[in-house]
């Protein structure tokens, strides 16, 4: 988890100037980073942008993802 206190614009900074991560993509991570890899009911099976098939975000990549897997 991130160190108590960070602020998000400095981890975004960070993200895009090693990495070149656009604020978005910067932003899910932080998410991540600060809150773990769990997200809220509200996002879960929606059928929106920012929707999930589970509370779990899966890490490891979409072709290992047992969700997606069929």
């Amino acid at each position: 988890m991130a160190v108590p206190g960070t602020k998000a614009a400095e981890v975004i900074a960070w993200l895009a100037e090693d990495y070149g991560l656009g604020r978005g993509h910067a932003m899910a991570l932080y998410k991540v980073i600060t809150d773990g890899t769990t997200i809220s009911d509200t996002h879960v099976g929606t059928g929106g942008t920012h929707s999930g098939a589970s509370r779990e975000l899966w890490l490891d990549g979409a072709a290992t993802n047992p969700i997606r897997s069929t």
